[in-house]
């Protein structure tokens, strides 16, 4: 799947992508038909880098409400034929999710379309289960014949139907339709389930693949032959070390990681780093300069797992390589560092959005150290990061290091995140906005009052309304 292309964040649609609170607020404030065609462009096309981890579905779903917004263009994208070319979930699983969302707020028109594409749609599952958290028994029993007709009374067809069992997110449907009596339904559904537990048991029985000797050599060359097979070993490989290796092994050890093949080094490195060898900072930055990417990459991680304080006294030194490791120095200095290295951390965060963006990876690090060091002097650029990164997880760190460091934050953006489509987000904003303002309160309240909202949102909304708050 392509990564999507997002709209410059000024603009109505640039602000739905991005599930930012102004995008509620600007579509409610737009002509109604532009508001609905650009969030329809979202729900039909999925904004988000990684859907497995940010959030759209109820935001969408809140301003189709908000809107008295149609759902013919759902029903138009998963009836449309590339539902059975391209199977991908990510095609339809934004807009399933959306509907679930609806369906929850009692939208009888969202509940039929899932139920119609749980019957005919290739990404079925999905929509399965979310029928499973909203709709009645009489509807999940309904859908158990149209369900089963997609495995044939086949070995293969019944192999697919117990794996399709074991794997639901959601149980109750496979457990009403095993209390079926007919035959054709309860009697498959209790025997693919029977036989998924089984699966289930006999992979937890059955080897994995090959395990090392119990030797620090042995371990060295079992790491070696998962880079042979193109698998990385060396991390499982240095938690065998550490069960095996002795002090009378430490010279092979740092010998291996000075110079040895790929494979059995990056296992030293990470070795000697969880086991705060004094030797291991100096083989980390030779292994950045002279290694192989795998073994800079590993040395790299390597040291981003150490936690002691001679790992922070090195990053203030590595802090200014123009490499990975200085990167990672950066880090470090964020993750663990003290109140003398704001000025780096700070460094870092500029130089950072300066030369990669405002999606930079390495942002979400440096963002919350920020936060965390309160560095007054770095909420220009956390109120840059947090308009224009397109990942609503980064903006809510963001949020978060702007309630520790800007003095505004109350009256400005968590105004707005009370309408964001991150949870954690809405929960900064909940503990932080200004009640003054009547949105405020008035928005507090529905939040409080809204049963798909988290319960940690609702939990902070209630920590602030009281006899004193505004009256709406």
């Amino acid at each position: 799947m392509f990564d999507p292309v997002i709209a410059p964040s000024g603009t109505l649609l640039g602000l739905l992508q991005r599930g930012r609170g102004d995008g509620t607020l600007h579509a409610l404030a737009a002509p109604r038909a532009e508001a609905l065609a650009a969030l329809n462009h979202c729900v039909l096309n999925d904004p988000r880098h990684d859907w497995q981890v940010e959030n759209r579905s109820l935001y969408y779903a809140r301003l189709y409400l908000d809107l008295h917004g149609g759902l013919e263009e759902i029903e138009r994208h998963l009836s449309d034929i590339d539902d059975h070319l391209d199977t991908d979930e990510a095609r339809t699983g934004l807009a399933l999710a959306v509907l679930g969302h609806l369906a929850s707020y009692g939208r009888t028109d969202a509940l039929a379309l899932l139920r119609g594409y749980a019957a005919t749609g290739a990404n079925w599952a999905w929509a399965l289960d979310e029928l499973a958290l909203r709709d009645d028994d009489a509807g999940l029993r309904a859908l158990a014949a149209p369900v089963l007709a997609r495995f044939p009374a086949t070995p293969e067809g019944e192999a697919d139907l117990a794996a399709a069992v074991r794997d639901a997110f959601e149980p109750r449907p496979w457990r009403l339709w095993a209390d079926d009596r007919r035959e054709s339904v309860g009697a498959r559904v209790r025997a693919a389930r029977e036989a998924g537990s089984f699966d289930r048991w006999q992979r937890q029985m059955r080897p994995t693949g090959p395990r090392p000797g119990w030797s620090v050599q042995a371990v060295f060359d079992w790491a070696d032959e998962g880079v042979e097979r193109g698998a990385a070993l060396h991390v499982p490989a240095a938690r065998c070390l550490s069960a095996v290796a002795g002090s009378e092994d430490r010279p092979a050890i740092l010998a291996v990681a000075r110079d040895g093949a790929d494979g059995a080094r990056c296992a030293a490195l990470h070795y000697l780093a969880q086991s705060r060898d004094p030797a291991v900072l100096d083989l980390i930055e030779a292994a950045v300069g002279t290694g192989s990417r795998m073994v800079a990459e590993a040395a790299v991680a390597a040291f981003e797992r150490m936690c002691g304080d001679e790992a922070v006294d090195r990053a203030r030194g590595w802090v200014h390589r123009p490499d990975a490791l200085g990167a990672s120095a950066a880090g470090v200095l964020a993750c663990r560092g003290t109140a003398q290295d704001a000025t780096l951390v700070l460094g870092a965060l500029r130089e950072t959005v300066r030369a990669d963006g405002p999606d930079a990876p390495l942002l979400w690090t440096l963002v919350d150290g920020a936060g965390r060091l309160g560095i007054v002097c770095a909420a220009p650029v956390l109120r840059h990061i947090y308009r224009e990164t397109a990942s609503s997880c980064l903006r809510g760190r963001a949020a978060r290091a702007l309630a520790c460091t800007d003095g505004s934050f109350a009256t400005g953006f968590a105004v707005e995140c009370l309408w964001d489509c991150e949870e954690t987000t809405r929960e900064v904003a909940a503990l932080h906005a200004e009640t003054g303002d009547v949105r405020v309160a008035e928005r507090l309240r529905r939040l409080a009052a809204d049963p798909a909202e988290e319960a940690e949102v609702q939990t902070a909304v209630r920590s602030r309304i009281g006899p004193d708050m505004p009256a709406v």
